[in-house]
């Protein structure tokens, strides 16, 4: 019998998508082969200080890990240890570090370039793709150098009077989102003056720079892309939000929040372009492993790229997966192929 690969999953950590991140992370463990894998999983705390060492028995204990979110608790393990950090997770070498973190401090760079320092290997993108891939306006200046479709915006910083939004963006409504974040946390749309400068002051609450684009009318999609340097893009998935006007954190985390339909209801030719224009984002960014890309159909017809996931969802409501079964990868082969690629 061939000897086990050992890998830690990290999860949780310093982000506003803590509790999501853990619902991605015990998904991931879950679904880990334990024939082929033997795994420690790492929940992060919410400032980011206190490393515990758990089980699979105590993820899979955890019940509505959501109802945590906007507040300082933690999540309760039944079994834990902490440790001091990376090295202190396995007396022997760890072979992969899955990363299951989404947001700050997990999926923008910040921990990659702690395991490149470790010499540990691990899942996903590098440094410098994971940090373009979470800094949206980096990210849009790039897609505008490769004369790629983006929506018409602007970006505005803390304490900052900019009055020339209008001249660019025209009239309302605005779809207003913090710079770096996931998930849809502290982003909405604006219809009027009011609801402007309340989505303004909310998006404020979770980045020094903001996004204000000029609001898109038209069918949300999303396509994921798996591998290195030959990619390959998955089932376009359409996404119709039934909470509330866009897929927001409730429509992604709730209970029949949305409808996600894979394949999307659109033509060959359009589904085509939506996957050879995820391909080039992939590439252009210089991802690997995997990630997903978020597009709006503007008048149903024509894909405009609003952002990309370089570590995407991985909950049994998230989308990569969903995308990955249509294609006939089931999730445990899907983290195979993601720790293949790593490895490679």
């Amino acid at each position: 019998m061939s000897k086990k690969i050992k890998i830690a999953v990290l999860m949780g950590g310093k982000s506003s998508e803590h509790e999501v991140s853990i619902i991605s992370g015990t998904e991931v463990v879950k679904n880990l082969d334990e024939r082929k894998y033997e795994v420690l999983p790492v929940v992060i705390s919410k400032n980011g200080t206190t490393w515990k060492l758990t089980n699979k028995n105590s993820l899979l204990s955890l019940e509505d890990t959501l109802r945590l979110r906007d507040t300082s608790n933690e999540i309760a393990l039944i079994e834990s240890k902490t440790i001091s950090g990376v090295g202190a997770i396995s007396d022997k070498p760890i072979d992969l570090i899955f990363i299951a973190m989404h947001g700050q401090f997990g999926e923008d760079g910040t921990v990659q370039g702690m395991l490149e320092l470790a010499g540990i290997p691990y899942t996903g993108s590098k440094v410098l793709a994971s940090a373009i891939g979470m800094d949206k306006e980096v990210f849009r200046k790039l897609m505008q150098s490769q004369k790629l479709p983006i929506p018409k915006y602007i970006t505005m910083h803390k304490g900052s009077k900019n009055s020339n939004f209008r001249k660019i963006l025209g009239k309302m409504p605005y779809f207003v989102k913090p710079v770096n974040g996931g998930s849809s946390v502290g982003a909405s749309i604006a219809e009027n003056v009011i609801e402007f400068k309340r989505a303004v002051n909310l998006a404020f609450k979770y980045d020094d720079r903001i996004l204000i684009d000029k609001y898109l009318k038209g069918v949300e999609v999303t396509c994921g892309v798996i591998g290195n340097e030959n990619p390959t893009p998955l089932p376009v998935v359409e996404i119709r939000p039934l909470k509330g006007k866009f897929f927001d954190y409730e429509s992604k985390y709730t209970e029949s929040g949305s409808l996600e339909i894979v394949p999307a209801r659109i033509s060959r030719s359009l589904t085509k372009k939506i996957q050879d224009l995820s391909l080039r984002v992939f590439k252009t960014v210089g991802c690997r492993g995997f990630a997903r890309i978020d597009f709006i159909l503007k008048d149903n017809k024509y894909p405009i790229i609003l952002e990309i996931n370089t570590i995407p969802g991985l909950t049994p409501m998230s989308l990569l997966p969903k995308a990955a079964k249509a294609a006939g990868i089931s999730y445990s082969a899907l983290l195979n192929k993601i720790i293949k690629y790593a490895l490679n």
